[in-house]
């Protein structure tokens, strides 16, 4: 318990220091972000701001997971580090497309907006490769194996040929709904930091003591940026914190084998990604109807009125909730 406190000062010491040095030299390189005239137009003040974030976090998440590895922790924390970093990684690679090429417009139906970065095919094509990877290497791994947990009761069950595919549709399941989530100020950063509090009780009550320094340290970096990605953020994470904060909240349930508790503690990923899906199949079944004023569903919200705070702070409490059911549901997987 106290290696994860420590983990969590560490990650959140490293982002609330390094962070206000990390805005000016963005600005200077004109990473700010671009906002799509297809959206809400309450963003359109957001245009300029400091995106790509999350290398601040990442770098928390990373200096907190050498100190404990130095200490002599396992190589398991090792790789949950280098899962977060390779989804960061990722999101960066997406971000800094858009940054480069964000003077370069395209046509939308007749309405200009910025250039988005990776299409979403290859955007794909990179998660799922990755997220293969990932599957197999867990599924051979002698503390993580091809059995799940069932929520709200002692059960194990083992999918054995199954678990890869399972596990590679989680992994990018959670990144992208992560990803989806990162809409309004602090929303994914809340959320995620709420969602980890219970990976890391998860952690802690059966034993997997590296994750419990991950999560931490997680948890840590997300409570530093808050202080600047709060409503009206000085600085956005972009992809690059978002995917890196799916992976570590996928990967964690791997190595705890709490994979479908993500549908319990992270319902609001699912509600957010649900609302995308099923607004795009209701627009193509009825040929250009809407099922929401906007999806995600945090832009419904907003364009039905309410304040972006409350909706973020609903959210937030949403989550909470969430966590506390996750908690009961959750067995205890040794004596």
């Amino acid at each position: 318990m106290i290696n994860s406190v420590l983990a969590a000062m560490i990650s959140f010491t490293v982002v609330l220091l390094v962070t206000p040095k990390f805005i000016p030299f963005l600005m200077r390189l004109k990473m700010g972000q671009t906002i799509r005239e297809l959206g809400p137009k309450t963003h359109y003040k957001k245009a300029g701001t400091p995106t790509m974030g999350g290398i601040v976090m990442m770098l928390g998440i990373l200096v907190s997971c050498i100190v404990f590895s130095i200490k002599g922790s396992d190589g398991d924390l090792v790789f949950a580090l280098f899962v977060c970093l390779v989804f960061g990684l990722t999101g960066f690679l997406d971000d800094y497309i858009k940054m480069v090429q964000k003077q370069r417009l395209k046509s939308d139906k007749g309405v200009l907006v910025p250039y988005l970065g990776m299409s979403p095919k290859q955007k794909l094509l990179l998660q799922f490769s990755i997220a293969g990877a990932i599957a197999v290497y867990a599924a051979y791994h002698p503390n993580i194996g091809t059995d799940i947990i069932i929520p709200f009761t002692n059960i194990t069950f083992d999918l054995n040929m199954f678990f890869i595919p399972f596990a590679v549709i989680t992994i990018v399941a959670v990144v992208n709904a992560a990803n989806l989530t990162d809409g309004l100020d602090g929303l994914v950063c809340g959320v995620t930091m709420i969602v980890l509090v219970f990976f890391l009780a998860a952690s802690l009550v059966n034993g997997f003591s590296s994750m419990a320094i991950f999560a931490s340290a997680v948890i840590g970096a997300c409570l530093g940026f808050l202080v600047y990605n709060s409503y009206p953020a000085s600085i956005f994470m972009g992809d690059t914190g978002s995917m890196a904060l799916g992976g570590a909240v996928a990967i964690i349930a791997l190595f705890t084998k709490t994979e479908l508790f993500i549908l319990i503690a992270g319902g609001i990923y699912f509600a957010e990604a649900l609302s995308s899906m099923l607004q795009v199949g209701y627009f193509k079944m009825t040929k250009g109807k809407r099922l929401f004023k906007m999806a995600p569903i945090h832009h419904h919200f907003e364009l039905c009125g309410m304040q972006e705070t409350k909706i973020v702070i609903g959210f937030w409490i949403v989550t909470c909730i969430l966590v506390l059911i996750s908690m009961l549901s959750l067995p205890i997987m040794i004596s």
